[in-house]
């Protein structure tokens, strides 16, 4: 068996000398190397941000999305969306494990979703068999890898496998918005409704107590309704997230001017990194966890603006953020309900699609 690479580099074909990520094409062969974990994989979660730009480009059609979908992996043997740079995750069934890895607390049938890009993950999908495009998760019949430094969670127990995989898709955003927060604050949350604004909402409401206050912004009706039921924002406003003077005089009348301390941007569209920075005090801070944000487009419009504030690009990772993410949604009776409407095994309206590789 080959020696693999801590990293997977020897799964990048091009460019060379770079990691599997920002390689534009990887070796997706299915036969591991020593340090390497095979998987059967039976449902990918497409990021939002990748997804929308999918539906939005073939117009809905969902066998039109498998094919475009199919094309990607096809062209770059990972599912890295060219357009938005960005990919999601994946939940499967482990095949087999490289020698090397033997004193993992792993073994061959385990249930497990990869806590890594699909747009590092060399994948072969033989068949997308149904796309629900009210949780972005698709069904489909394939394999991937998943390297030595790749993280993993096993499937919890207590826990439908679909709703899981939802948190875990976005269990960077609850972990940092815990790690973020401080009593006292005034939050704003863009795109409050969605799942990773709701997962924050939870752990920034937990932490800024009584004398602090979390505002939340969202766009369509469902979030709204989703947001008022869980409770967890002291004021809600609606509208779009891309009209920066809205939002900008929006969070001015609610603050009284003073704008917020802390900005958590969950959006899956491009174009709102302005109405983040403004809605943010001077030696406030912005959290970008949306795959739709420019670094050009938030650094030069805070320097156009005079901004003195501080941007993270959200990480995906952050010690301890899938057990922080799955423990948000226990202790949350609401949101867990909320989210089994919404994510469980049966919600939505999965589409068949049953296109195989083989056709595109």
């Amino acid at each position: 068996m080959k020696e693999g690479n801590k990293y997977g580099a020897h799964r990048v074909i091009e460019p060379k000398g770079v990691l599997p990520q920002p390689a534009w094409k990887v070796d997706n062969t299915m036969e591991i190397y020593d340090n390497e974990i095979l998987i059967d994989v039976d449902t990918l979660n497409i990021d939002a941000a990748s997804f929308t730009q999918i539906e939005q480009a073939e117009g809905g059609d969902v066998k039109k999305m498998a094919r475009h979908s199919l094309r990607i992996i096809a062209e770059r043997g990972k599912h890295h969306n060219p357009d938005t740079g960005s990919g999601g995750m994946l939940l499967g069934t482990v095949a087999e494990i490289g020698p090397k890895l033997k004193d993992r607390d792993l073994k061959v049938g385990d249930r497990i979703a990869t806590l890594v890009s699909l747009s590092l993950t060399p994948l072969k999908v033989d068949e997308v068999i149904s796309i629900n495009k009210e949780t972005c998760q698709v069904k489909v019949r394939g394999q991937a890898i998943l390297f030595e430094s790749g993280i993993y969670a096993k499937m919890p127990a207590d826990m439908d496998e679909a709703l899981a995989l939802a948190v875990l898709d976005v269990a960077g955003a609850p972990a940092q918005a815990a790690k973020l927060t401080r009593p006292g604050q005034t939050v704003f949350i863009v795109g409050a409704g969605g799942k990773s604004g709701l997962l924050c909402a939870y752990e920034a409401h937990k932490r800024v107590g009584i004398t602090g206050k979390v505002i939340g912004l969202v766009h369509g009706d469902a979030g709204k309704k989703r947001l008022e039921r869980a409770g967890l924002a002291d004021v809600i406003f609606q509208g779009s997230a891309t009209d920066q003077l809205f939002v900008y005089d929006e969070i001015a009348r609610i603050t009284g001017g003073k704008m917020c301390d802390l900005t958590i941007n969950c959006v899956d569209i491009p174009n709102t990194e302005m109405s983040s920075i403004l809605a943010t005090k001077d030696d406030g801070l912005v959290y970008f966890f949306s795959m739709a944000t420019s670094f050009t487009a938030a650094a030069l419009g805070a320097e156009g603006i005079g901004a003195d504030t501080t941007m993270i690009i959200g990480n995906g990772y952050t010690k301890g953020h899938a057990a922080i993410a799955l423990n948000t949604i226990r202790e949350s009776p609401v949101l867990m309900e909320i989210f089994k409407e919404t994510y469980a095994t049966g919600a939505g309206h999965p589409e068949p699609v049953g296109i195989k590789a083989s056709e595109v």
